[in-house]
């Protein structure tokens, strides 16, 4: 057990990662030990080995209901940079996508399901597949853009990064990252009432299966937990 955990070191894994390894190698020496293909001492020994040291905290950062709203609000709706901007800034904020996932985003992802609109068939980190939700306001920003740009197929957009900086700058938050409005969607679905197993669909964390199989939870679109999360348009800023 010592010789695995210097191993996994040397390969320079994060903390979190080795001790999650490890983990799992303990959970296998309680298994074994109670159906005594190991001896107690042992496992009693495998239990002791200490997990990698985590050295502090990384802390992100997380946008108030205000900050995201004006964030999404700030590029002009009026051009065609300021139509795409908004929807880019919108899906991150309102689907919690990565921005790898949102620039690998193409028309045929986003379907009607379940009388709601969602990205389909997402392949995400570690090539987990899922499908989000897209509450509407999102879907309306969206179809702004791809009617002006006049995309009817393939990808939606190109690079994130600078997008986010740029508008974030404006509003004076300079250090804000794409991944920022992930865990500020996830913190809004949250504050809004969204259980912690929907949210966990919605983010497509590691763990939503496991989540899955416990509590033999499923992933709902209709009412889905981005739907209503606070950062929504005012229904007067599109008069019908």
């Amino acid at each position: 057990m010592h010789r695995y955990r210097i191993h996994l070191e040397d390969r320079q894994l994060a903390p979190g990662t080795i001790n999650v390894r490890l983990a799992a190698v303990r959970r296998l020496a309680y298994e074994a030990a109670d159906t005594g293909l190991l001896s107690p001492d042992l496992a009693a020994g495998i239990r002791r080995v200490k997990g990698a040291k985590k050295l502090g905290m990384k802390l992100g950062n997380w946008l108030t209901v205000t900050e995201a709203r004006n964030l999404w609000q700030l590029p002009n709706p009026h051009t065609l940079k300021g139509k795409r901007d908004r929807a880019m800034l919108a899906v991150l904020l309102g689907c919690g996508l990565r921005g790898s996932e949102l620039i690998s985003l193409t028309c045929d992802h986003i379907q009607r399901r379940e009388d709601h609109w969602a990205i389909v068939d997402l392949v995400g980190k570690a090539a987990h597949v899922r499908t989000v939700p897209m509450p509407d306001w999102v879907k309306e920003i969206l179809d702004r853009w791809l009617s002006a740009a006049g995309i009817m197929h393939g990808k939606l957009f190109r690079c994130v990064w600078h997008v986010v900086k740029d508008y974030a700058g404006g509003l004076g938050i300079p250090k804000l990252a794409p991944h920022d409005l992930r865990r500020s969607c996830a913190r809004f679905c949250h504050d809004s009432g969204g259980e912690q197993e929907q949210i966990q669909f919605l983010l497509g964390h590691v763990s939503v299966q496991t989540t899955e199989k416990y509590l033999g939870c499923r992933q709902r679109l209709r009412g889905a937990v981005n739907d209503r999360i606070g950062i929504e348009p005012d229904p007067s800023m599109y008069p019908s």
